[in-house]
């Protein structure tokens, strides 16, 4: 077989394309900044950060068993979860992801605290995973204090419990039932001796949300454990184990808050108002027409106002307004054409409904989180 004839030039040109490319790649592997190790914390009150904006913590306070958190770039999950306690009292930790302060441990850049009447919204998102062989509830730790506290237990703590496995139960006893932020809950309040305590627990495992926190402190405001002047110091997600708890984790974290301060009648803030409520009544039915009048100085832009249906009452339609519920704890929110009250001004909804038992009106309206009058 008759040899290829060697082509020198072609075999030099070939060799410095090769090289060539090798030195790019060398470049961009040494430009390239290292994959971040995942950390383990399992001191007990051990911290890092995340993203520079929250804190993850191991927080075990309940048990001297070791527990350790193993930290992500996204979150954490819990790799070490020994000893258990009795599942009628506290849990022994919680291992948790925050946004805010914490015993003067602050995440990086917060907007926190932040007092209620200047917040707007304050959106989150989360991702859990879950086992199948611990006792825990799953839940974000809200927490409400009268003064911008950054150290030791606020005043009043909202609990929200996405997921629960075995025979635990939040502080407290059952209060009823609400809808908020679009989904069912049942409605724990009590008190663990440091503070008032309301819970909130999902009626089904939920694995990731997003939300605007800002509606569990509605609720609060209205069931009178805060007030609009009050500040939200911290907003943490993560799990309270009473056994076990090896494996559960938190995927995913995102909190911000947005405030607007000097728009004391904005988004979420507070304004001074009076409700006249006008019901016409007929058995088994009622229709109602709703007078939200803004008394204060500042226009209210987006208002929200809510209210507690008595028991048996259900709404079955509305006019002017979008309802947040049905039954219960209610909140009806502006439509496009009505969002703005000016200062002296007032705005109108109605809406239709069914009753058992004797009729009664509905009970503490609040805009945008503060108490109006009746009139």
């Amino acid at each position: 077989m008759r040899p290829l004839p060697h082509r020198p030039d072609a075999t030099r040109g070939l060799s410095g394309v090769l090289l060539t490319v090798l030195a790019l790649v060398a470049a961009l592997v040494a430009a390239a900044p290292p994959a971040r190790a995942d950390t383990q914390i399992c001191d007990a009150f051990g911290s890092t950060t995340i993203q520079g904006r929250y804190v993850v913590q191991n927080n075990r306070w309940g048990t001297d068993a070791a527990q350790c958190v193993t930290v992500t770039d996204s979150g954490f999950r819990i790799s070490r979860a020994d000893g258990s306690v009795p599942t009628n009292g506290a849990p022994k930790a919680y291992p948790s992801v925050y946004n805010g302060c914490h015993y003067t441990n602050c995440s990086p850049g917060t907007a926190l605290p932040a007092r209620l009447s200047t917040i707007s919204s304050a959106p989150t998102a989360i991702s859990y995973g879950y086992v199948n062989d611990a006792v825990y509830d799953a839940a974000y730790d809200i927490w409400l204090d009268p003064t911008p506290r950054t150290d030791g237990v606020n005043r009043t703590e909202i609990m929200v419990w996405l997921n629960k496995a075995g025979p635990v139960q939040p502080v407290g006893s059952q209060a009823g039932t609400a809808t908020v932020a679009g989904r069912s809950w049942q409605v724990w309040s009590g008190n663990n001796g440091s503070n008032d305590v309301l819970s909130f627990v999902a009626p089904s495992a939920i694995g990731s949300w997003s939300f605007d926190v800002m509606d569990f402190v509605r609720q609060a405001v209205s069931r009178q454990l805060a007030r609009s002047d009050w500040y939200l110091t911290s907003i943490q997600a993560g799990f309270e184990p009473w056994q076990n708890g090896t494996g559960l984790a938190v995927t995913s974290f995102s909190s911000t808050v947005n405030t607007g301060a000097g728009n004391p009648g904005g988004p979420g803030g507070p304004a001074a108002c009076e409700v006249r409520y006008a019901a016409n009544v007929w058995p088994g039915g009622f229709t109602a027409d709703v007078t939200v009048s803004n008394t204060g100085t500042a226009p209210v832009d987006g208002w929200r106002l809510s209210f507690t249906l008595p028991a048996g009452q259900r709404i079955t339609n509305a006019w002017n307004a979008t309802m947040s519920a049905s039954s219960g704890t209610v909140t009806a929110a502006a439509s496009a054409h009505n969002a703005n009250i000016a200062p002296g001004g007032s705005q109108a909804f109605g809406f239709q409904g069914s009753y058992d038992g004797a009729f009664a009106q509905p009970s503490g309206f609040t805009l945008n989180g503060a108490a109006c009058a009746t009139g």
